[in-house]
């Protein structure tokens, strides 16, 4: 056996051991006299998710990423290297966590898929329909936009979030991103809060945290993007918000829409001040 086949095994009964000890505290968590207090339960689940953090295979995507970043593509045989994500050509660090911002070169408030999005079309001559076609990724199909995402987010981890909100232009995408999270519509009757509104909500192990509360948004939003373990992929915002309106029965919304951008820009403010400390991994 390869040494990373063994590593692969032991990480798997590792995970194993642990998911076994959450899925015992939550069946006992509804039986009755010595039950789990909720911080016990929810104490296991960290565990279990700590183990899932080892290895994050993000970083695959974040090195797949910086190879793109770096190799001249597209019509124009150009390098995504000149690309400027809001501190200056080429500039990654920290980039990420200062959007959704303002650009004028492209005269609207973008966040990061939207950004890498303009300098694929400016700079290296890919076609809009090019780079909107099939952004998320698949088992037949790695995204390009899902590892450059990975690239740049990685190299945000450690900085403050702090996108802007000097401009008028990005204080009107806050604001319509918040009227949005509240927004109820749909076949169920549905919002963002419906969700995302109250204390100690969960569906199985997955915990849904109040975004209405600082200190919940702050925690939700450092974490992603993330790999998704139950997918095998590595996601991106835009997807995140998507997949929010796919559970709520909404229309698709189409890819780098102004509705996205202006719910990621809520949620970047909200979170203004926390470290970023993803990729994260999610169940």
């Amino acid at each position: 056996m390869k040494p990373s086949s063994r590593k692969t095994g032991r990480r798997a009964q590792k995970l194993l051991r642990a998911g076994a000890a959450v899925a015992a505290a939550l069946a006992v968590a509804g039986a009755g006299a010595g039950q789990p207090t909720a911080a016990e339960t929810q104490a296991e689940i960290e565990r279990y998710r700590a183990m899932l953090a080892e290895d994050n295979p993000a970083e695959l995507y974040a090195a797949r990423g910086e190879e793109l970043w770096n190799t001249p593509r597209g019509p124009k045989q150009a390098a995504l290297a000149g690309c400027d994500l809001g501190l200056g050509p080429g500039v990654v660090a920290g980039a990420y966590a200062q959007t959704p911002r303002w650009f004028a070169d492209a005269g609207r408030v973008m966040d990061i898929e939207a950004r890498l999005a303009w300098c694929m079309e400016t700079l290296q001559g890919f076609s809009a329909a090019d780079v909107e076609a099939r952004p998320f990724g698949s088992e037949d199909h790695k995204s390009d936009m899902e590892a450059l995402v990975a690239y740049v987010v990685t190299a945000s981890r450690g900085y403050p979030i702090a996108p802007s909100q000097k401009l008028p232009q990005e204080r009107a995408a806050y604001a319509l991103g918040k009227s949005l999270f509240a927004l109820r519509a749909g076949p169920y009757d549905f919002s963002c809060q419906t969700c995302h509104s109250q204390d100690g909500k969960r569906i199985r192990l997955q915990e849904l945290p109040n975004l209405t509360r600082r200190e919940d948004v702050r925690r939700a939003y450092t974490g992603w993007p993330a790999y998704r373990v139950s997918q095998g992929e590595f996601r991106t915002m835009q997807w995140r918000i998507n997949d929010c309106f796919r559970q709520q029965r909404f229309p698709q919304p189409k890819y780098l829409s102004a509705t996205v951008n202006a719910l990621i820009t809520y949620l970047a403010v909200e979170a203004t001040g926390a470290t970023y400390n993803g990729p994260a991994m999610k169940r």
